[in-house]
This record gives C-alpha cells, structure tokens and sequence, in this order.
C-alpha cells in the first residue's frame, strides 16, 4: 500500500490538477485508487451535507465514494478556528489517521490531497509536514512560477521532509522563463538532491474563464448576446487607451475580455469587431443601442459592473490566476500536462508501485 501526498509551496499552485492528473493516470495503468482531503478550507453544503467543495469535485473526477466525514475529516469552517485559536479542537490528527486508514484499505495507492501550503493547518496541528511524516507518506510539492520560483521553500522542505520528499513539479512556467528553469533552476535543485518529477509549461486555458462565471465573480451581469456566456476569457486588456494604441496591443492578445468604460463606443466597436469574447464595462454604464446591436449581430456578451476599471482589472487578475478547475475541458486538459510532463516511472518506483 503506498500513499502520496500532493502538497504545494502556497494556496492556488495546481494541487487538484496534479490530484486528478495522477489519479486517473494510475486508474488507467490498473492500480485502485484512494482519495482524501485531511484538512478542507472551501466549505460547502450539497444534498444536506457539509463537504469540502474541492474535494467534493475531485472524488466525483476520480469516481471514488467516501463520506463527506471520511473524504475531508476536518473542514475549517469559522467556528473549527475559532475552537481552535481557544485550543478546543482535540487531537485533530486522530481523525486525519482514522480517515486515511480507512480509505486506504484494499488501495494499491491512496493520494492526499494538501490545502493551501505545507506549512497550511499548523494552527490546528494538521499542516501538510506534519500529515506527510506522521502518516509516513511520500510528498510530491508543487510551486507555481508567478515572476519567479520559490526555490528557498524547496530546500526548506527538502531538510523538513528528508527522504518523505519523492519530488517536486514547477507548474505554470511561462515560456520566457523554460530555458532558466531547465537549465539552472532544475540542476542547481537536483545538486541538492532534490528530484524534478516535472516542469509544466503555462497554458492559457488553464486560467480561464467562462463569461458568465466571470459575471457572477466580479458581481456584474450579461446584458446582451446571453446565449454565448459559455465563451472562454484566458486574459484581459483595459481599453482606457487611445482607440489607434488600443487596437496595436488587441491584435496581440486572443481570447481577452476588454475591460473599459460604458462610454468608451469607439473602443467597444473594436473590441466587438476584432471578435473579442466579451466585454466589461465599469462604472455601471450601459453601452448605446449601435454598441449593443452590435453584440448581437456578432454574439458577443456584455458585462456591465459598477467597480470602476482599476478595481475591475485587479480582480481579474485574481480570478484568473485562482479560478477552479471545474469544467471538463480544463480537466481534460489538465490531466494531458500531466501525462506530458511527468516523469511517472521515477514517481512509481519511489511509491513502490
């Protein structure tokens, strides 16, 4: 029986991607799989039971069926902290055991899944180090690449975690930085014994998303061409620019969502005729009736806010660097970068598999 920890170095660096990734991977090579969540930080109520919401999708992806109590035995919902900053939670890590033990029997291989960071639970005593070596696992630590990798942390985790460590994967790396990353990061972390199981290349359709979720989380609503808010936004541009400089930086960014003023019609008629997947208009300004005929005509949705532009850009930035892998495409796509960039026989032989 093996089990393998997929932890990260910080909150949204690809942990439920690398969870199914390796799942169904390892479903499709003939090994039984387990899954849990030890410590849950999206709580969620579905059918009248309170479930971690990430581990909820990620059982149904890899059509395993535990409990709500079993799959994720400890939920940090706001009274768990406020009993545990008061010290009267117990022994939290009696339950994370009883959990594991029970859905790794009969497994060949029971993946954990890690929540936020390593050191993410040490309030309660359930942080991802603590979880890998008293449950005497293997670790895999993801670190996502935002402007530069966290290569410090690694080596810190490297003497924390000793031979628990089977590696680490570098996610999100953008293309301008692959030939840094594969030829002095990768070898100055292998020096230091550290295996790289795998460095995965950014991919825009990983951040993406659709119109109408997009809608939903900056609080706005589609006013027009509502038929087409499945449509997929893999950036963003802010069109408060003169309409000639706007259309230079349009013509480079595909799949952008434009982000600019209800009154700007000159930019909006660009933005609807270059095909853009939506746009966003702030200030709670509705667009002219050319300007939304136009999004029909084209079916292209509208998205009026009332955040000014500034306030909607750095949302944007957030939600796409940490919306969830929900849709199928992603998950489809997610688990191809895995099977592409993973070394699995080096994973297989430190799991014992």
């Amino acid at each position: 029986m093996a089990g393998l920890y997929v932890g990260a170095t910080a909150g949204y660096s690809g942990k439920n991607m690398v969870v199914m990734g390796l799942g169904l991977r390892l479903q499709k090579e003939g090994f039984s799989v387990g899954y849990l969540k030890p410590v849950g930080a999206v709580p969620k109520e579905i059918d009248g039971k309170l479930w971690d919401e990430d581990a909820y999708h990620v059982q149904r992806i890899l059509r395993t069926n535990e409990s709500p109590e079993t799959l994720t035995p400890v939920i940090a919902t706001h009274d768990f902290q406020v009993r545990a900053f008061r010290n009267q939670v117990g022994d939290v890590m009696s339950a994370v055991k009883d959990a594991y033990e029970k859905v790794s029997a009969g497994k060949d291989v029971t993946i954990v899944g890690g929540s936020g960071g390593m050191h993410t639970g040490r309030y309660c005593n359930a942080d991802g180090v603590r979880v890998v070596t008293e449950l005497g696992l293997k670790a895999v630590v993801i670190d996502r690449y935002s402007k530069e990798l966290n290569y410090d942390y690694l080596l810190m985790l490297k003497d924390q975690l000793g031979d628990h460590l089977a590696g680490i994967i570098l996610n999100d790396v953008a293309q301008n930085f692959m030939d840094e990353t594969r030829k002095l990061i990768v070898p100055f972390l292998r020096d230091r014994g550290i295996r790289v199981l795998g460095v995965i290349p950014k991919d825009p359709l990983m951040g993406a998303i659709k119109v109408c979720d997009l809608a939903d989380r900056l609080g706005g609503k589609v006013i027009s061409a509502h038929h087409k808010s499945e449509r997929i936004v893999e950036s963003f541009l802010i069109g408060t620019m003169q309409v000639e400089n706007f259309m230079t930086h349009f013509r480079r960014q595909k799949n952008s969502a434009i982000i600019v003023g209800g009154d700007r019609s000159d930019v909006h008629l660009v933005a609807l005729e270059g095909d853009s997947p939506c746009l966003v208009l702030t200030g709670n300004l509705y667009p002219n009736d050319i300007i939304l005929t136009r999004s029909e005509v084209l079916e292209i949705p509208i998205i009026v806010v009332r955040e000014d532009t500034y306030n909607v850009a750095k949302k944007m930035e957030t939600l796409l660097m940490r919306h969830k892998l929900r849709d199928e495409i992603k998950i489809r796509q997610g688990a191809q970068l895995i099977n592409a960039n993973l070394d699995f026989a080096v994973l297989r032989e430190q799991l014992g598999l």
